[in-house]
Order: C-alpha cells, then sequence, then structure tokens
C-alpha cells in the first residue's frame, strides 16, 4: 500500500514514516509541506493520503478537498494535534476518511488506516460529538485563504501576490471576513478562525 505522508515536522514526519515501515505492507513517501505533497499527488498514484492540517503552503485539509475535486481513489486521514470542532466538520466535508489526534496510540493509527482502506470512516467519537454542536464555519475559501496569510503577518500587497488576485479584491475579502466574525481587525479575525478550526 502506498502512502504520501505529509507533515512539516521533520521530527513528527521521520517518526510517522518509521513507524508505519514497521508495519511491512506500507510503501511511505514523505512531503515536508502541502505544496510538496499536492507535487506528489499530480504526478503519482497514492493509495492513502496521511496529511497533517496546518503545513505551510496548502493545508491538509486543502489537499483533501483538491483529492475529492479530482474524484482521486486516494484516501485521506488528517492527522492533527488540534481536536477543533471547525476542523473536523471540514475533514468531513472535504470527504476524508479519518481523523486522528497525534497523540493517538501508535496502534490506533495502523486500525484507522485499515478502516479507512476498507471504506469506513474513523473519526474519534468525542471529536464527532464536538462537530455536530458546533456553529457553522461563516467563511468560504477565498475569506480563509486571504485570512490565514493575513493572520501570518503578510501585507495586503503579499496577500495578492500570494493568491494571484489585485489588492482591492484582498480588502474586499479581508473586510468580509472581519464583519463576519466580528471582529476589531484582520490580526483579531485570523485569531478568531484559528481558535474555531475555520482557518
Amino acid at each position: 500500500m502506498k502512502i504520501l505522508l505529509a507533515e512539516d515536522q521533520a521530527m513528527i514526519r521521520g517518526a510517522l514514516a518509521a513507524l508505519l515501515s514497521l508495519d511491512g505492507e506500507f510503501e511511505i513517501t514523505q512531503a515536508c509541506d502541502g505544496n510538496e505533497a499536492l507535487s506528489l499527488l499530480k504526478a503519482n498514484r497514492y493509495d492513502l493520503l496521511l496529511t497533517d492540517i496546518e503545513m505551510p503552503g496548502l493545508t491538509g485539509l486543502e489537499l483533501a478537498k483538491w483529492c475529492q475535486r479530482q474524484d482521486s481513489p486516494t484516501k485521506v486521514i488528517i492527522l492533527t494535534t488540534f481536536g477543533r470542532a471547525g476542523y473536523i466538520k471540514r475533514a468531513i466535508e472535504s470527504g476524508a476518511g479519518g481523523f486522528l489526534l497525534k497523540d493517538a496510540p501508535s496502534d490506533s493509527l495502523i486500525h484507522a488506516i485499515k478502516q479507512v482502506m476498507a471504506g469506513k470512516r474513523v473519526i474519534d467519537p468525542e471529536l464527532a460529538v464536538m462537530a455536530i454542536g458546533d456553529e457553522i464555519d461563516p467563511l468560504n475559501d477565498k475569506e480563509r485563504r486571504a485570512l490565514r496569510l493575513a493572520g501570518e503577518g503578510k501585507t495586503t500587497a503579499e496577500i495578492a501576490t500570494n493568491l494571484f488576485i489585485a489588492e482591492g479584491t484582498v480588502r474586499n475579502y479581508l473586510s468580509e471576513a472581519i464583519g463576519k466574525l466580528n471582529a476589531s481587525n484582520r490580526i483579531d479575525a485570523a485569531r478568531i478562525a484559528r481558535q474555531k478550526g475555520w482557518l
């Protein structure tokens, strides 16, 4: 089984790759960020994408959404430190087969991979309940991308360059996001959205 492991923290990526290699039936390819993972997904066929959420470039949720849009046979498991309800909801919407916390026991990861490959969905029950009871994410994808870059300290011009759009459009997206989140400015909006798992 070919697994693409996308994780930006080298130590965690190495530990996960070593753990999965012990099983003997997994062939692991590693990606250090979302952009590298996307390039690998475009160039090769993988049975499973095991991905972190928060990474430079594309997030794990954006990778899952890309797989869904391509109607890719690649299954997706999100592996994260953050059990935020917004993340879980977005993972489910983007077709991820599993959502696991990084502090879960290692044997539960192997079990989850086998379950997801068998067509089942694996989400920690407590996290699933949390996702059902949470408020609805008001941001659209364009606002989310602009807000995430703003939260990283990028200027309007840098965001425009990054997203290949006009500066006025960036200001509109950020203004919409600030209004929807009842935030005082772009940094406050990014903080609120990140806490809720909407970025």
